[in-house]
């Protein structure tokens, strides 16, 4: 989400626009779910590539605890889902069955000392997590409201229960003098067992890193930080990168526009592809997402009001994106959103 905001939501507020471009304020179902749209023809689905308003599904029924920002969800052996969400030392729901999520503790407890280090504000953003080598681990930001004042924490756990979460520091970081935001972090993987951490609000966009598998922070060897995505003209708004490989393809998707104010909310969901995990990413037209590209997937459409925050996960049924919208029925409260994406037409389609 954009990073530099103003916050009405116990969340994060983050504003981008540089060095204070905005200003927000933000508080991220089950294997049957959808199910009649599971049976509709391809051919159907590819009807539905975005265009129009209407052209955009509505989210699927999730009950419960469904008030979010930023959603990061796993499903574990046993089959339980675990989501974690910006607020507090980083929120925590749990699902049986991807439909009824139910509130539990902060993944933190005791909050590590060094987040008073760019935050006064005891609380962290967009949780990354993932299962890797026979642990949890969750990638976080940490950072000043309006500033680039940043900070991107790693946490190690056996379980991935709230309370469980070992710390480890800082990864990456960036202040005042930087031209980047070192927030919205998502590990990705590649096929030849190489890890990578994207990340980025406003500024000059996301960017990546190399890390070392060993220690989960910048590999040593490679101290590049490359550049996925940025909007060098108008806005500067693009944030909160998720990436996946699908069908030979890199997708990076990203958020863009403002996030983080209730109904007058204009955040987005937007990709790219490329053949090389550094870029660079193009989207559908062939325009690089470097210069302001980036195909839709989803965007405000009747009560779902700036969707974005999003994270992609892969479950039994296919690929689901799980974001959070702002809901035009209920005064603008930020509520988890998940659908279904289909891919038989080259580039991610939510249904």
């Amino acid at each position: 989400m954009s990073r530099t905001r103003t916050r009405s939501h116990p969340r994060r507020t983050r504003d981008h626009t540089p060095p204070r471009l905005r200003t927000r304020t933000r508080p991220r179902p089950r294997s049957r779910m959808r199910t009649a749209l599971l049976a509709v023809p391809a051919a159907a689905v590819l009807a539905l590539l975005p265009g129009t308003a209407s052209a955009y599904p509505n989210p699927g029924r999730v009950t419960g605890s469904v008030v979010t920002h930023d959603p990061s969800m796993i499903r574990t052996a046993s089959g339980q889902y675990l989501l974690y969400a910006t607020g507090g030392g980083i929120s925590h729901k749990t699902s049986a069955d991807r439909t009824a999520f139910s509130a539990g503790a902060d993944a933190f407890s005791a909050r590590p000392s060094w987040w008073s280090r760019y935050s006064s504000v005891p609380e962290a953003w967009a949780p990354d997590i993932s299962y890797r080598g026979g642990k949890y681990l969750m990638y976080y930001s940490v950072s000043s409201f309006g500033s680039n004042t940043s900070a991107i924490g790693l946490a190690g756990s056996a379980t991935g229960l709230p309370g469980s979460w070992s710390d480890y520091g800082t990864v990456y970081t960036s202040g005042s003098g930087s031209d980047y935001n070192a927030i919205d972090p998502n590990l990705f993987v590649d096929d030849d067992g190489k890890w990578w951490l994207s990340f980025g609000s406003w500024w000059t966009g996301i960017k990546m890193i190399q890390l070392d598998p060993a220690t989960g922070k910048q590999l040593t060897g490679n101290t590049t930080r490359y550049s996925l995505a940025s909007r060098p003209t108008g806005t500067k708004a693009v944030e909160a990168p998720y990436l996946v490989k699908r069908n030979g393809y890199y997708y990076l998707f990203a958020s863009y526009d403002t996030c983080c104010a209730g109904t007058g909310s204009t955040y987005k969901v937007k990709v790219g592809r490329a053949t090389a995990v550094t870029g660079p990413y193009r989207d559908r037209n062939g325009v690089a997402m470097t210069n302001n590209g980036g195909t839709p997937v989803l965007e405000s459409h009747g009560a779902v009001i700036g969707p974005g925050g999003q994270s992609v996960m892969k479950d039994a049924d296919g690929d689901l994106i799980v974001y959070h919208y702002y809901d035009g029925n209920d005064n603008g409260t930020p509520k988890l959103g998940i659908n279904l994406l289909d891919w038989s037409s080259g580039w991610p389609v939510a249904y």
